[in-house]
């Protein structure tokens, strides 16, 4: 290619989402609402696990870790998207289209390992309940989490690295409304085979071998529950997995469509939709799933809404005391 044909892109263009303009608003009202769930849902449970003693357990745990990536997850999307519909200017600085990827490629492998710890947590739980404490100590739920988050914050900087040093046609569109990394390289004027082969190597380590590893912990759930001859006994057990396995079916099912299931005719309109669902909808959902059917979090919610209310009648008598 020639040296006329490029140029330096100081920004990108985001089409952003196929909506008619008499919908725009309608749409920006109906996301705005899903991005303040998003954020209000998963900062209560986080705020629940810190504040209340009894559930300092590895599982949530591994909970807070999971809101706590949804909510950076979809905050690296949502407010760029809001903020271009609401000014209808479809503009991000270069800059901030490397760090919006970056976040999203940290946030969105995250929370596969999140899931794979926390499909080892329930079959340790499940299979071996009497060894549980000496197994899942905090000490090893530690060693679980601080190389996940490391291991995944060196592979997004690998990749907007290796993003970074390549250059751009004229061409600055991108034909979605976040910057998504094989858009951009699609627009790429440079060689992209070592960014290519990279995604493809990282692919399996990040992806597919998470999934493995959540499906053989689920297979010795399966199987141990098989043993247990009370039905009490296994709705319990299934009971106690349910959350976990409607997130993991979120998650994976909507990567499985959009990567796995090829679409010939408006595949455009079908990435989209699909990112949205893991952009937006799952990480609102994520804590509606764990939270309407988990007793631990409803207690949690009433003991810490309960002491916040006696302290605050506690301070409101003392102040009128005072003036009396």
């Amino acid at each position: 290619m020639t040296e006329s044909n490029q140029s330096i892109i100081s920004q990108f263009l985001l089409l952003g989402l196929p909506i008619p303009s008499e919908y725009q608003h309608l749409f920006y009202a109906l996301f705005l609402t899903m991005y303040l769930i998003t954020v209000l849902g998963n900062f209560i449970i986080i705020i629940l696990i810190v504040l209340d003693s009894n559930l300092h357990t590895p599982m949530y745990l591994f909970l807070s870790n999971l809101s706590f990536s949804d909510l950076c997850f979809s905050s690296a999307a949502m407010p760029k998207l809001l903020q271009n519909m609401h000014s209808q200017d479809p503009s991000i600085s270069y800059a901030g289209c490397l760090a919006q990827m970056y976040f999203l490629t940290m946030f969105g492998t995250i929370e596969s390992f999140l899931l794979v710890v926390m499909a080892y947590d329930r079959y340790v739980a499940i299979c071996f309940p009497l060894h549980y404490i000496s197994i899942m100590n905090l000490k090893f739920c530690v060693s679980l989490l601080i190389p996940l988050w490391m291991v995944n914050i060196v592979d997004a900087m690998m990749h907007t690295l290796l993003l970074a040093r390549l250059s751009f046609c004229e061409n600055n569109v991108i034909p979605h409304f976040f910057c998504d990394i094989s858009e951009i390289l699609k627009l790429a004027c440079s060689d992209i085979y070592i960014n290519e082969l990279m995604i493809f190597i990282m692919g399996g380590p990040f992806i597919i071998v998470p999934f493995l590893l959540i499906i053989l912990s689920y297979a010795k759930i399966v199987s141990s529950i098989l043993k247990v001859s009370s039905i009490q006994g296994i709705h319990k057990v299934f009971s106690t997995c349910g959350s976990h396995l409607s997130v993991v079916s979120l998650y994976y099912g909507t990567i499985i469509g959009l990567y796995f299931c090829p679409s010939a005719n408006n595949s455009t309109l079908k990435e989209t939709v699909m990112a949205m669902m893991y952009t937006v909808v799952t990480p609102m959902l994520n804590p509606f799933i764990y939270s309407l059917r988990n007793r631990d979090i409803k207690r949690a919610l009433r003991r810490v809404f309960c002491n916040r209310k006696k302290i605050f009648v506690m301070a409101v008598c003392s102040s009128f005391t005072c003036f009396m």
